[in-house]
């Protein structure tokens, strides 16, 4: 299908402008303006079509977590890492993406839990998140917004919308109302499917031994012109082992991992799976079969730890549409809705002073 197909009209120059976005001081004016006028398309319990502005999600974030000027709509707790991917080279066989070529690219990233609320404490069964700019600072940069689950809660936009308005919690439990959860599961039969899948998977002892996945899927071209469906993940090549009995502290999960990297780099595999035609690009609820042919391209080594502050992963976007030449993104609709509401965070929180970092490190970025 061809991509100008499905994507609705006003998403056509704003996906194409955030592919060639280079980083800096031009980058930032693209992101304060690619939310404007945007509308996401989602379909109700009904099918009906329904139209969600990024407005209506900054709404729901703010209704959800309340307000935290400065601070991510979604993620707003993090650290920022820096350091570098080793490709090897054979990730060149499906897309031409400088990355992917032979050699060594900067990056930068962000470890974060998801939600509002930045100063929410660390449990173990938080999704943990990951986002990363490799062959950051250049024009040929690629981002991704990762998350240690094996597939995504949500299939559309609407379904998206709904979850994080069911998932308000409720004074004095601190949990959703289990009756309008119930409302929104029986409405949204892909979203349970995808909860008890993931609630299969055993927790890690922390950021350094999760497994990352991209969840949605995009298309790697390679110098033939040949689109190859793709999801990627990092496997860490740190021992897994179990997460502790009695965390230490609100921040424990931060804490440790920038005790790792100060201890050793960190490292994980970059695996690409190769999409067989009858996977399905378009539902990130559904994982793709474990016996789909994966590549190892590399490693992605983190080296750096700091207090989010100016310059650093602070100050980036992890929009997934900010794609090199060799990328592009699939037909699900997840992918320019994503994009729509880091931009409309990100303007948001763009020149707000006075958002101190809860997660502190005792130095910033080199």
């Amino acid at each position: 299908m061809d991509r100008k197909s499905i994507v609705p009209p006003s998403w056509r120059s704003a996906s194409a402008d955030r592919r060639s976005v280079v980083i800096g001081i031009a980058a930032v004016g693209a992101f304060l303006a690619a939310d404007v006028g945007a509308v996401l398309y989602g379909r109700g319990p009904l099918g009906s079509q329904r139209r969600l502005t990024p407005q209506a999600f900054v709404d729901a974030f703010r209704a959800v977590a309340g307000i935290h000027p400065g601070y991510r709509l979604n993620h707003a707790k993090g650290v920022a890492v820096s350091g570098y991917f080793d490709s090897n080279g054979a990730g060149a066989e499906v897309t031409t993406a400088a990355a992917f070529r032979a050699g060594r690219s900067p990056l930068i990233g962000r470890f974060s839990l998801p939600g509002g609320d930045p100063t929410v404490s660390d449990t173990t069964a938080a999704p943990r998140g990951l986002g990363l700019a490799i062959g950051y600072p250049g024009a040929g940069q690629w981002r991704t917004a990762m998350l240690n689950l094996p597939v995504f809660q949500d299939n559309s936009v609407q379904g998206f919308y709904d979850r994080l308005l069911a998932s308000k919690p409720v004074p004095g439990t601190g949990q959703p109302d289990p009756t309008v959860m119930a409302r929104f599961l029986a409405a949204h039969p892909e979203t349970a499917v995808a909860m008890s899948t993931i609630k299969q998977q055993q927790p890690t002892s922390g950021f350094a031994d999760s497994t990352f996945r991209g969840l949605n899927a995009f298309y790697f071209v390679n110098t033939a012109g040949d689109r190859t469906p793709v999801r990627w993940s990092l496997s860490p090549m740190r021992e897994v082992q179990p997460p502790p009995t009695s965390p230490a502290g609100p921040n424990w999960l931060f804490d440790n991992v920038v005790r790792d990297i100060r201890s050793s780099p960190l490292r994980w595999r970059l695996l690409v799976t190769i999409g067989e035609p009858e996977d399905d690009v378009r539902d990130a609820t559904i994982a793709w079969p474990a016996d789909r042919r994966t590549i190892a391209t590399g490693t992605v080594v983190l080296d750096s730890v700091a207090t989010e502050s100016a310059g650093n992963a602070r100050d980036v976007n992890f929009d997934p549409m900010v794609l090199p030449d060799g990328i592009e993104p699939s037909e699900d609709p997840l992918l320019p809705a994503r994009s729509a509401v880091y931009a409309a965070s990100f303007r948001r929180r763009a020149g707000v002073n006075g958002a101190a970092p809860q997660v502190e490190t005792g130095e910033v970025a080199r």
